[in-house]
């Protein structure tokens, strides 16, 4: 169903890949400045739960957004955005040493869901479960991605589905006073897309 919206450059290009009557979700292509400040509203969500380093601003949109290599996906409901998933690839976060330290590290087969948020009014509708699904499936079709890893609080990867392992527990994450876990989801436990790219 990709179809593929091009704008002027205040707008967002984005390619559609998803979509459910009124529900979207969209593969950001560029990014458009009118696509700013709804990002910087949903990121006060992390904020509430986290803390204030969180919150998106210009500089963090265009880094995570607009980053050649990035995996970007936009949900949007009624046509206005209500969450958003970002996947890096790890050597893009050579700055973080918990990320030099992963044994995939150099390798370009994994992929850390750098952030994930829906808009606390629409969590329990299945919007955050299917932009989730939509990621992984994009994130199985890029050429040598075989991983996904992320950090979340202790106890929640238990309740992913798929082959899942906990790498590494870190106290007091960032700061937040939590205990995290940085878990690795084998993304193709059958090797069926390996096979394709190998």
């Amino acid at each position: 169903m990709n179809k593929t919206i091009i704008q002027d450059s205040s707008l967002s290009e984005v390619d559609e890949i998803a979509s459910s009557g009124n529900f979207t979700i969209e593969l950001i292509r560029r990014l458009g400045e009118n696509d700013y400040d709804p990002l910087i509203e949903i990121s006060h969500s992390l904020a509430d739960e986290y803390g204030e380093k969180y919150i998106l601003n210009d500089n963090t949109i265009r880094k995570y957004f607009n980053r050649q290599g990035s995996l970007p996906i936009i949900a949007r409901f009624q046509k206005k955005i209500i969450g958003y998933i970002i996947g890096m690839p790890l050597e893009l976060l050579s700055q973080e040493p918990w990320c030099r330290l992963d044994e995939n590290y150099g390798k370009f087969n994994t992929l850390y869901t750098y952030a994930f948020v829906i808009q606390n009014k629409y969590k329990k509708n299945g919007y955050a479960k299917t932009l989730k699904k939509v990621y992984l499936n994009w994130a199985k079709k890029r050429e040598g991605v075989i991983f996904s890893t992320g950090h979340v609080k202790k106890g929640i990867s238990s309740k992913f589905k798929g082959k899942v392992e906990i790498i590494n527990q870190i106290e007091n994450w960032q700061g937040t006073g939590e205990i995290f876990e940085y878990y690795r989801r084998d993304l193709d436990p059958e090797k069926i897309h390996q096979k394709k790219v190998g």
